[in-house]
């Protein structure tokens, strides 16, 4: 993996107010702004195109070992995945699991985006896009993301890279 993805204390480049999770879809990278003008970074997979979202949100809804459970669109897709939807329960939680060791649920306006930042068990894939949308980090990186990150902490996605 390239050393550039690893997670690292950086000079802040979004202007976002402390607390504030912005990714950096094009650069393949999510920040965590920090007060004094730092940030933690994180090397990032994200959607390839077509399945990307972006926009001002805010973490509704955080899980540790989380249900995976492919949204109705994924699974018209990939059939296959049917004994993993909703009305099946979902895939349990474990190493194997698509959402990893944690995850963090994107809301804007009240309503679900169905994006998450979440883990994943195949590190190859940070620094590219390859997911169905979602932001997918090592999930030692998302567990670390997740114990910094309060309930309803603002997230802002950029699909156009940001000015560094």
């Amino acid at each position: 993996m390239n050393p550039e993805y690893l997670r690292q204390r950086v000079a802040d480049p979004t202007g976002e107010a402390p607390g504030t999770v912005v990714v950096d879809t094009p650069r393949r990278f999510l920040y965590l702004v920090e007060n004094g003008g730092s940030a933690l970074r994180y090397g990032v997979g994200i959607g390839r195109d077509g399945f990307s979202w972006e926009g001002n949100g805010y973490i509704h809804w955080r899980q540790h070992w989380p249900r995976w459970k492919p949204p109705s669109e994924m699974i018209a897709r990939q059939p296959e995945l049917e004994k993993y939807s909703v009305a099946n329960g979902g895939m349990d939680p474990g190493l194997r699991n698509p959402l990893g060791a944690r995850a963090l649920y994107i809301f804007q306006n009240g309503e679900d985006t169905l994006y998450r930042l979440h883990g994943n068990p195949e590190w190859q894939s940070i620094g590219k896009a390859v997911s169905s949308g979602c932001v997918r980090l090592m999930n030692q990186d998302i567990v670390d993301l997740y114990d910094r990150v309060p309930f309803h902490a603002p997230i802002v996605v950029h699909q156009t890279p940001m000015a560094v």
